[in-house]
């Protein structure tokens, strides 16, 4: 078939707070995952009558169609022990639990075992497109990236760079970071017709400032995303280098942790006495810019956020995470008042699932947790609401990805990452009643539905998960 048709109740969040439902929704796309046109049935009941032999009709009426979720930070080495050790903060987890099993990805046999699991249950629990860190190791990175192909997710893969603060048995020297990274780099984009255009620019010496890999028609599946741990594990030298590589190659997309607990937040302050905040860190070695987002931003004081606006840095909650380790609860709310790009991540092993349900689910929670606060001080506050959580799931990762105009919703010109969720299968967690309507049913599979509910996932419009 050159065309599709998908039908069913199409539900998703175009603008921040603002919820669209269409109960007998068909969604027009191509061959290449381009949806071409959104249309309500019931209000143009003819826009089927001419479909010809070529058109491929998904019949999927009375189960919703959902817009991927994106989960914009995930650790796919921690999924080994993810459900595990979450009696520690963050500084003290690292030592172990995190490092002892990113070491073990030194071996190519474990490595593909482990991250076949890992981007299986992602997939899953509906992930279409995630956010990854690898690990140190160039080898297994390489896999991480095979692995996701194999499977259709659509991914950012970092090869993590780290050079110092580390254990003896899991760091790098500082020139083979950089080595490594820019490596890493290329090997990924040589997979795709885009990906080998930007090589032979540079092979040419022809700059590619004016060209953007990101939120493009034509943006690889898979792409390599800049993957500094944070700053107390990277050197001044590593971290300037990084931002030269992501610079290099078409302004690739940057990801790191910042703020995430307050005894990290201080070695920062004694590791960089001449910034004025962690963030400038960051800042001063190029790793802050539109393409560019931090994980967690728990702590951040009036210096942080100017830095993060004025360089567009979006931001990842994950509040899983920030509850299991005891990192804080972070205000959201005061972070898309100031204007900032925030979307959501499950921080797989901190957060212990893979599910960004778990993630939409923690959010609604955290803000309410701040709003106890907010009402001590007698602050009025406004509770992020779930329609708002589901936006920053969809959408709101898009953005923080550079991807909005790509991902994020159902709408013309974008790619169709979708999830059909059908409340009525056989083994569902969920109850429906006879006085439950759309809007009822979809809330129920926010906060009550998993895995099970999630029939069908599609990746620029091919079926990568049937059940």
């Amino acid at each position: 078939p050159s065309s599709f048709v998908m039908k069913g109740v199409i539900i998703h969040t175009p603008n921040f707070g603002e919820l669209e439902l269409i109960r007998n929704g068909a969604i027009f796309y191509d061959n290449n995952g381009v949806i071409k046109r959104v249309v309500d049935i019931s209000a143009d009941p003819s826009c089927l009558n001419d479909l010809t032999p070529t058109v491929s009709v998904m019949d999927y009426s009375g189960k919703m169609i959902l817009p991927g979720l994106i989960d914009a930070h995930c650790h796919a080495p921690q999924y080994v022990f993810a459900g595990t050790g979450n009696d520690l903060p963050l500084l003290d987890w690292l030592q172990k639990y995190t490092f002892p099993t990113e070491a073990r990805f030194s071996d190519p046999v474990f490595a593909k075992m482990a991250y076949s699991r890992a981007v299986k249950r992602h997939l899953h629990y509906g992930t279409t497109c995630a956010s990854y860190f690898a690990t140190i190791h160039l080898e297994a990175s390489k896999i991480l990236y095979d692995v996701i192909n194999r499977l259709g997710q659509r991914a950012y893969v970092g090869k993590v760079s780290m050079d110092r603060n580390s254990p003896d048995y899991y760091v790098e020297t500082t020139n083979t970071a950089i080595l490594e990274a820019e490596e890493f780099v290329k090997y990924c984009l040589r997979q795709s017709d885009r990906g080998r255009f930007i090589l032979r620019n540079i092979d040419n010496n022809i700059p590619n400032n004016e060209i953007s890999l990101l939120n493009h028609e034509n943006t690889p599946l898979i792409l390599p995303v800049i993957t500094p741990r944070f700053v107390p594990t990277c050197t001044t030298k590593l971290m300037i280098a990084l931002g030269d590589i992501a610079q290099k190659y078409s302004l690739l997309p940057i990801q790191s942790h910042l703020n995430e607990c307050k005894p990290e937040v201080t070695w920062v302050a004694e590791l960089h006495p001449e910034a004025s905040c962690y963030t400038q860190v960051y800042e001063q070695n190029g790793l802050c810019n539109s393409q560019a987002y931090m994980a967690h931003c728990v702590h951040c004081n009036l210096l942080d956020v100017n830095i993060l606006q004025s360089t567009q840095t979006g931001i990842v909650h994950c509040p899983a995470s920030n509850f299991n380790i005891g990192s804080g609860v972070c205000d959201v709310r005061a972070h898309l008042d100031r204007g900032l790009k925030v979307g959501l991540g499950t921080d797989v092993a901190a957060g212990v699932s893979c599910s960004m349900l778990d993630a939409i689910r923690q959010t609604v929670i955290c803000s309410r947790a701040i709003s106890f606060q907010k009402e001590d001080q007698g602050i009025p506050y406004s509770v992020l609401s779930y329609k708002e959580a589901f936006y920053l799931a969809t959408m709101g990762s898009a953005d923080v990805l550079s991807m909005s105009s790509q991902l994020g919703s159902i709408s013309e010109g974008k790619k169709l990452d979708c999830l059909v969720v059908d409340l009525e299968e056989a083994d569902s967690p969920i109850d429906v009643f006879d006085s439950d309507d759309q809007l009822d049913c979809f809330q129920k599979f926010l906060f009550l539905g998993d895995d099970r509910n999630i029939v069908k996932v599609y990746v620029n419009g091919k079926l990568v998960v049937s059940k």
